[in-house]
């Protein structure tokens, strides 16, 4: 199980460039493990520190900018492209991420999203140009089970798709296995009730 997420309220760190590929969000490098942990040090490597040196941080890059901090990631158009590694997930979890926000994502990218906790919230061009035209210590409040996001200093919203299932693993901190044992007994009496 994964902690459930209901609404997370948090500042959030932007990047707002396009189509960011998941050899960039996790360098294929790093895909030697096959646990989850650790590869949040590793998200963005290569825009994070010059010549892959963690004593050299890119001090334009946000990650490595202090007054960005939170819970949310807001990203560009078409976020998640490229090859289906689910390691990209895993480092934007690792790193603390429980939401990303973007106007587009890659549908493997989403679904490795969803079934590792991380909840990918898509709006339209206009609401994400505003989310990136806020100052760093905006804050923004994600409400799953009204399927929202809302900017907190201007009361702006806007709601996003999600599908059911998911949404309810996201909100009990399922995995797939885990709703299973949680409907066992709806099961059980399915099978008393056939047999």
């Amino acid at each position: 199980m994964s902690k459930p997420l209901s609404t997370v309220t948090s500042r959030f760190i932007p990047i707002p460039i396009e189509n960011i590929d998941t050899d960039q969000i996790i360098p294929a490098r790093f895909l030697k493990a096959t646990t989850k942990e650790g590869f949040g040090k590793n998200l963005f490597r290569d825009w994070r520190y010059e010549n892959d040196d963690e004593t050299n941080p890119k001090a334009d890059f946000p990650l490595n900018q202090a007054q960005y901090r939170g819970e949310i990631l807001v990203a560009g158009k078409n976020f998640g492209c490229g090859s289906s590694r689910e390691h990209a997930a895993w480092s934007i979890q690792d790193y603390g991420f429980r939401v990303v926000v973007s106007s587009f994502f890659a549908d493997i990218f989403k679904n490795n999203a969803l079934n590792n906790g991380v909840l990918p919230v898509q709006v339209s061009d206009g609401f994400l140009q505003k989310i990136f035209a806020l100052g760093a210590d905006s804050e923004l409040t994600v409400d799953l089970a009204r399927q929202t996001i809302s900017i907190i200093s201007t009361g702006e919203s806007e709601s996003f798709d999600i599908n059911s299932y998911k949404k309810t693993c996201l909100l009990n901190g399922y995995d797939d296995i885990d709703f299973l044992l949680s409907i066992k007994p709806e099961i059980e009496t399915f099978e008393t009730e056939r047999g």
